[in-house]
């Protein structure tokens, strides 16, 4: 949960929109006496006198002894839930108490609030859920600071399954002293009512969002650096990020934005950014050559009504070009005074700057860096947990949750990879169920439950077919069985990959590469020279920055094989020291099939 720092200049009042819950007057929990709040501090320490304390009116007060807030007999602390109304209305609207406030900037004691929002105030129709609940609320990343006199009263919000457990009818009834302050909020929700971030990305999340609101808020530009291994996050985050500002903005909570993806996978030239970046900006095509020039008046000349425009770079190391020429372009122009430019760069690897770019770029991409950690096996198991919980007559057991947790973790922590597999578990289950022979006619009362008892039963030896169904794909067996001189050719492009962050080296490197493994491996195979192809003198006894020249040796033909059988993606088709190479598949396809391999694992090559 992200607290607005309450030491920062007064903010302008949200207003909330006109759809809250119904709340009379009579309903006030708080009474009518005209009496001030007062501090609870921890420890019973008295409240001290704040008059002498600076010109600061707006200041958050010390979060280790300020535990909550009095008023008579009500009493509320941070983290409650409670209903804020204002005067004359009869709809108050639900929040949670994040943090108390000196002053509201009227004199009064103050909270800052985070909402909840209701049914009504989700704009898209196309959106909406169809089965929502009459008193269904959905959290949203938006905060206020309130005084303390627009609290009514409290109240409660729980789960679906738990309302119903108390309420079985599904109403609370009218003469309820719990009506009208409970609430249904649902863990799994639809696209337009998610919560604030990614499971286990929270803090992450915030970062993203605090820094890009700013930016636009304040219309300066900025340059983000996001890392981290595949899988983990990143983009996904960026993304609901950009999402939640955009609602933002239809609330008239924000200023309006220009959003753009660039993803180095699927243009062509990275040139082409230019031309992306211009047609989002002004909706007008040119060519690279052309939108480079628009793009560089644009942002060296004032403009008052210049509308923000944030770009999201994915993928990157794809964007490297022989004189750093795009990337440098993108990460200047936000530095540009005028310019209102914002950049989101994504890329695997935390210190890519550093190993590919120049110091003038890394410099620049050095402004602010946020960087998501691999998931660990716990994290996983939150992710996955949180997925299915759709599923139903909650068929999968914690244990093989946890099995397909701690396997994917050992291997590379990617959450797809581990969905995936639950995902073809919970299939592989349903199909090993019974067939149901009854009909509906003579189903019993029962009939639901005893069907949902019928199903199969998601086990580790569930998640053990689908992981060895994943790792047994036409893919996975003809890697498997591939010589030796092909396995160490793409071992060494992995491991090649690995040192530099990059996805794409060069024939030569890859050599260096594999004489630098093998140099080092306790049982080198025989007759590695004519492997490599070398001619140089001490060809692998140690050589790990030799370079091999004289005619071509095996690996040669093995890079020639690959390109053939569509593994690798080779320039021009050529065996040469200067051509690129790359990966035509997933790296991980690579990793989980060498894993285990008896060859590789002689040589001392882990993958």
């Amino acid at each position: 949960m992200q607290n607005q720092d309450a030491s920062s200049e007064p903010q302008t009042q949200r207003k909330r929109p006109v759809q809250g819950v119904s709340r009379d007057d009579s309903d006030d929990e708080l009474g009518t006496e005209d009496i001030p709040w007062e501090w609870i501090f921890e420890h019973n320490v008295a409240a001290r006198d704040v008059s002498e304390e600076g010109e600061c009116k707006r200041r958050k007060l010390d979060g280790k002894s300020i535990i909550g807030a009095r008023l008579g007999t009500f009493e509320c602390r941070i983290g409650d839930i409670v209903l804020l109304k204002g005067d004359g209305s009869n709809e108050a609207w639900v929040a949670i108490l994040c943090e108390f406030v000196e002053d509201d900037g009227e004199g009064d004691k103050a909270a800052n609030f985070m909402w909840f929002s209701t049914e009504k105030e989700i704009r898209n129709r196309d959106k909406k859920r169809s089965d929502f609940h009459w008193n269904e609320l959905y959290i949203s990343p938006s905060w206020d600071v309130n005084s303390l006199a627009s609290i009514n009263g409290k109240a409660r919000v729980m789960s679906l399954d738990k309302f119903l457990l108390r309420y079985p009818s599904g109403k609370i009834p009218r003469n309820s002293p719990e009506y009208g302050k409970t609430f249904i909020a649902r863990s799994r929700l639809h696209v337009s009512a998610v919560p604030a971030s990614l499971p286990c990305r929270e803090g992450e999340f915030s970062l993203v969002y605090s820094h890009l609101e700013a930016a636009i808020t304040e219309g300066t530009g900025n340059c983000i650096y996001i890392s981290g291994t595949p899988g983990t996050g990143k983009t996904a985050t960026v993304r609901e990020v950009v999402s939640r500002l955009e609602d933002a903005v239809i609330s008239d909570e924000l200023d309006d934005f220009i959003f753009v993806e660039i993803n180095g996978m699927k243009i062509t030239d990275p040139h082409q950014s230019y031309t992306l970046l211009w047609e989002a900006l002004k909706g007008q095509r040119a060519s690279p050559t052309q939108a480079l020039d628009l793009l560089e008046r644009e942002f060296s000349n004032p403009s008052p009504r210049r509308t923000p425009c944030v770009v999201l770079m994915d993928e990157l190391d794809q964007l490297v070009t022989k004189n750093q020429a795009v990337m440098y372009n993108f990460f200047n122009w936000p530095t540009l005074r005028h310019s209102r430019l914002i950049v989101l760069a994504v890329a695997n690897t935390m210190d890519l700057p550093e190993r590919t770019l120049s110091n003038k770029i890394s410099s620049r991409l050095g402004l602010t860096r946020i960087t998501f950690p691999g998931y660990t096996h716990d994290q996983l198991m939150k992710i996955i947990q949180s997925r299915l919980e759709g599923v139903p007559g909650n068929i999968v057991d914690p244990d093989a949750v946890q099995f397909a947790s701690r396997k994917v973790a050992a291997v590379s922590g990617d959450a797809r990879r581990a969905l995936d597999i639950c995902r073809r578990a919970v299939e592989l289950a349903e199909a090993d169920a019974p067939p149901d022979s009854s009909t509906p006619s003579k189903k019993a009362p029962g009939g639901d439950t005893a069907d949902l008892a019928r199903r199969g039963r998601v086990t580790i030896a569930t998640i053990k077919k689908a992981i060895n169904e994943a790792t047994s794909n036409p893919i996975q067996q003809h890697l498997r069985g591939l010589p030796l001189t092909s396995k160490l050719l793409m071992a060494a492009m992995l491991l090649r990959f690995r040192r530099t962050g990059l996805v794409e080296t060069t024939f030569g490197q890859t050599l260096d590469e594999l004489q630098r493994v093998s140099a080092y491996a306790p049982r080198a195979p025989s007759g590695m020279a004519q492997i490599l192809g070398s001619h140089a003198k001490g060809a692998g006894q140690g050589g790990a920055h030799q370079r091999h020249t004289g005619r071509p040796g095996y690996v040669h033909t093995a890079a020639l094989d690959l390109v053939a059988a569509g593994l690798i993606n080779l320039e021009a088709q050529r065996a040469e020291r200067s051509s690129k190479l790359r990966l035509a598949i997933a790296d991980d396809e690579v990793k989980m099939a060498f894993r285990e391999d008896p060859e590789l694992r002689a040589l001392g090559i882990g993958i």
